[in-house]
């Protein structure tokens, strides 16, 4: 397993290398992740901070404006779930070089004891500023936008992808995530999911141009071999999680059976510098990916 250093400085800063030469930092690190909500915020924030990736591509983000509170609770009948209420403020706040843009795909309802709080979800993505986007495109893979609560299962889910171009390397990169639908019934296709995945294509071979670096990301909520990945073959596209034999993309605070949710997948003109599925520290019920190119 690759191990992924942590960053002091910012890739716009030179690092001074023995002589007090300076060299500068040559990868463009992205970095995605499903972040339950902020449940795990004490560790979450400082490992963004210290991991620094030039890109974060975010699901399950909760985004509470008119609250002031650090928790709310979200009740889907018996199961009740802590939730950083303002999540996405914090870590915009935890990146404060990167453009943050929020993707709601619905507005739902949380609760401060008995009184009831609304609030969005979704998902979000940060851009360090130093890379312009130069495009981007937002669109819904299951359903549309519900205003009035969160619907029943399966319900809204989102992709969002950005155009993105490195000065420095001379190109351009389009990286595109999305949240796959959850079905209760498990992680097998359905024709909902082929329907998602054709979608979630679509989006990306709208923005993307010839000769870009091509990331595609997510929790995808399916299990490998799922025709997902035949839909994303079609874009010339290859897993990363599948292809280095990785175990699992889940910690141990995911109690259930199953150990995929979370795939990344690079066009063929993507050089990989290093790519892991970080097992620690554990930020949320699903593991960072992060790739290096």
């Amino acid at each position: 397993m690759s191990t992924i250093p942590s960053r002091s400085s910012s890739i716009d800063d030179p690092i001074t290398a023995e002589g007090g030469a300076t060299t500068e930092v040559l990868e463009m690190r992205i970095m995605c992740l499903n972040g339950w909500g902020g449940r795990l915020h004490d560790q979450l924030i400082p490992y963004l901070r210290a991991v620094s990736p030039d890109v974060l591509c975010l699901q399950e983000v909760v985004h509470t404006p008119a609250s002031a509170k650090d928790w709310l609770a979200y009740r889907d009948g018996d199961h009740v779930l802590p939730q950083r209420a303002n999540f996405f403020r914090e870590v915009a706040a935890a990146l404060p070089g990167h453009v943050a843009t929020f993707c709601p795909a619905a507005r739902g309802i949380l609760r401060d004891g008995e009184e009831t709080v609304p609030s969005q979800w979704g998902l979000a993505t940060f851009v360090r500023a130093s890379f312009p986007i130069i495009g981007q495109a937002q669109a819904f893979v299951h359903k549309s936008f519900s205003s009035d609560g969160y619907g029943h299962h399966p319900r809204p889910r989102n992709a969002h992808a950005v155009r993105i171009h490195d000065f420095d390397r001379g190109w351009t990169a389009c990286i595109a995530h999305m949240h796959g639908l959850r079905d209760l019934n498990g992680k097998m296709d359905t024709p909902e999911r082929l329907v998602q995945a054709r979608r979630f294509a679509d989006l990306i071979a709208h923005l993307a141009e010839e000769n870009d670096r091509l990331v595609v990301c997510g929790d995808f909520n399916v299990e490998p071999g799922s025709r997902t990945f035949d839909v994303l073959r079609e874009l010339g596209l290859t897993d990363l999680v599948t292809a280095r034999h990785f175990s699992g993309t889940r910690t141990s605070y995911y109690e259930k059976p199953g150990r995929f949710a979370d795939f990344m997948l690079v066009g063929g003109s993507v050089e990989v510098i290093d790519f892991d599925v970080v097992e620690q520290p554990e930020v949320s019920d699903h593991r960072p990916l992060v790739l290096e190119l």
